[in-house]
């Protein structure tokens, strides 16, 4: 007998019983970019390995540990897409979407990062994305933040997430503080891990983000990011708070948040949750002003964020708010010489006359038992039971599966009856 061939590790399917909850939080999301305006852009799975090495920096984990990458049959090298932004920018360059043009765009679809696959993280992951190109200001900032309050606040899960910010200035600004952190970091290389090691010269803001508890308290005397901004960027970060302040949007100012991408400058943010244990970042963004110059393009503000949705799932299980419509919300049960192709009939004119209502007819005969078993495994609310005196008599049974009662009405009312379910 030939062995089962099982999906890969960390690339999960997602099972009819559990699509309803999916699709709940989608339609949530398109809701809230739809009402800000957003328009959606759709790219490739696959680009060319350059992008992302070019974008989110060569000696990031992403590019050096997790892309999925390989040689196509003309020796090209592809990546399978570790992030959405990359791509958005190539697009919006390749396209002339950018220059002296202002565009806010979404986007929702898989991601691929070769990673040791825990509860929440995964290698494949459904992400969705929302960019800005073409505004400078921190106005924009603070909508792309009010819209992820607003869609947890859809979502039912606003009491449970808090929001951290930072401001990790200009580029140059970094790089003086990188200077100064660097020379810090040498001066305890004895309690440094042997990834803190690595980073200190190659990535080192990133050892503010590391988990490790010994570091991140000789962290506490380390040089202050926010001693080496420029004024421009300071102004920039007041200006954010104050529009938050002012719509009632609670943050901290969290120092040590800088993001693990190269492209970030300016406002960096998160919105964390303890509702899923270590894995508490459940959307993450900011501004990246030089990445459409550093793709190829002209000079183009640019901020957004993205959120993994397996994690927004996740707290919804854990938080006991994945409660969703049914998936039937009729059945249509038939018993007799001529019933099936009366019900079938019956069906396709409510579907035609109720636009919405989720019809479901039994194929595969059966006692009423059988059929009315069927009917409650799949979530329908009632069943219209058809007969040969039904039939004949042009009357329907609706049986309210719910509440138990039942009664006989002429077909031509029925389409008021079961309006009320949509």
């Amino acid at each position: 007998m030939a062995k089962t061939i099982q999906a890969i590790r960390g690339m999960n399917d997602c099972l009819p019983t559990q699509s309803p909850l999916w699709h709940k939080l989608e339609n949530a999301v398109k809701n809230v970019v739809s009402v800000y305006g957003y328009s959606e852009v759709r790219m490739p799975i696959v680009e060319m390995t350059q992008l992302f090495s070019r974008a989110i920096g060569e000696v990031t984990d992403v590019v050096e540990k997790e892309m999925y990458t390989f040689e196509d049959r003309n020796g090209d090298s592809l990546t399978l897409r570790p992030e959405g932004t990359a791509g958005c920018v190539r697009a919006g360059i390749e396209h002339g979407l950018l220059y002296n043009q202002e565009q806010r765009l979404w986007y929702m679809g898989p991601m691929f990062r070769h990673e040791r696959p825990q509860k929440g993280r995964y290698r494949q992951f459904t992400q969705c994305g929302v960019e800005v190109f073409g505004l400078n200001g921190p106005d924009v900032d603070a909508e792309l933040i009010m819209m992820t309050a607003r869609l947890w606040r859809e979502l039912g899960i606003d009491k449970h997430v808090r929001l951290e910010l930072n401001s990790i200035g200009s580029l140059q600004a970094r790089a003086d503080y990188r200077e100064a952190l660097v020379g810090f970091l040498e001066q305890h290389i004895d309690v440094l891990d042997e990834d803190c090691k690595r980073r200190m010269h190659t990535n080192p803001l990133r050892v503010l983000d590391t988990k490790n508890a010994e570091i991140q308290a000789i962290l506490g005397d380390a040089p202050k990011l926010s001693d080496y901004l420029d004024e421009e960027s300071k102004q920039h970060f007041q200006g954010l708070c104050e529009l938050l302040d002012s719509v009632g949007i609670e943050y901290s100012v969290n120092q040590r948040l800088v993001r693990g991408l190269d492209y970030y400058n300016r406002t960096v943010f998160e919105w964390i949750t303890e509702s899923l244990g270590a894995q508490g970042t459940i959307c993450g963004g900011g501004r990246y002003d030089g990445l459409v110059e550093q793709l190829g393009g002209k000079s183009t503000p640019a901020v957004g964020f993205a959120m993994g949705l397996e994690r927004l799932v996740l707290m919804l299980e854990t938080l006991e708010l994945d409660s969703v419509r049914r998936g039937v919300d009729v059945y249509v049960v038939t018993a007799g010489e001529g019933t099936l192709l009366a019900g079938m009939k019956l069906a396709e004119a409510l579907r035609e006359e109720v636009p919405g209502l989720r019809v479901m007819s039994h194929f595969g005969g059966g006692n009423f038992k059988k059929q009315f078993k069927r009917a409650d495994k799949v979530g329908a609310a009632v069943a219209l039971v058809l007969g040969e005196d039904e039939v004949s008599e042009g009357t329907v049974v609706l049986k309210d599966l719910i509440g138990g009662t039942q009664n006989t009405y002429p077909q031509a009312q029925i389409v008021t009856k079961l309006a009320e379910l949509v």
